[in-house]
């Protein structure tokens, strides 16, 4: 938990609820929390599924890592604490976009599921939804869309997760997605699947 440095600050309620913003919306807001090891398809799937839903007439925003690493983020790297500290602040940024009725997907590989945790009691109401995009270690290092298992396996790069620091697969998130057998449009329209059996596209 962050500690809370400023002083004399008062939480505002909004005079515009949660529950009217999604009836304005004709939705519901949430977060769909993307989590898997680097090249698992986490991105790929969550804006396959982002397009899905914005043609539907959804409100919608992606969080992706290296974007909010650009941004936001800029100020943190790779180590365990930064890494904490990176997913902590997603949590909160993901929380006002679920407030303001949205449905934003994050892709975050978000190794720790302490973390994952954490940001999962920052939500009421179901709006946490974690799925974890499952490709296999060798899947992965395959595919290596960016050069970066290469670069671990020669000592380029210190401390990249699967290969010299840990990734904590979810033991009971909503969803999980098999990366290894099925092509990106599958899983994505199994996390639309998943949206419309549990009322999120309604209200």
């Amino acid at each position: 938990m962050a500690e809370q440095k400023a002083t004399n600050v008062t939480w505002h309620d909004h005079t515009v609820s949660s529950e009217e913003r999604a009836r304005l919306n004709g939705h519901k807001g949430a977060v769909l929390w993307f989590t898997g090891l680097s090249g698992c398809g986490k991105s790929t799937v969550a804006n396959a599924v982002d397009r899905l839903l914005h043609d539907r007439g959804v409100h919608t925003y992606v969080l992706d890592g290296d974007n909010v690493r650009m941004g936001l983020n800029k100020n943190l790297g790779f180590s365990p604490e930064d890494r904490t500290e990176n997913i902590r602040r997603i949590g909160e940024v993901g929380k006002l976009f679920a407030d303001s009725g949205t449905i934003v997907t994050t892709a975050f590989i978000s190794p720790y599921r302490a973390d994952r945790d954490a940001v999962r009691a920052l939500f009421a109401d179901n709006q946490f939804i974690e799925i974890y995009v499952n490709a296999s270690l060798e899947t992965c290092e395959r595919r290596d869309p960016k050069g970066l298992y290469k670069k671990a396996r020669a000592g380029e790069i210190k401390g990249f997760t699967g290969i010299d620091a840990p990734y904590e697969a979810p033991e009971s998130g909503e969803l999980e997605l098999d990366s290894d057998s099925n092509g990106i449009e599958e899983l994505a329209n199994q996390v639309i699947t998943y949206l419309e059996a549990s009322g999120f596209l309604s209200v």
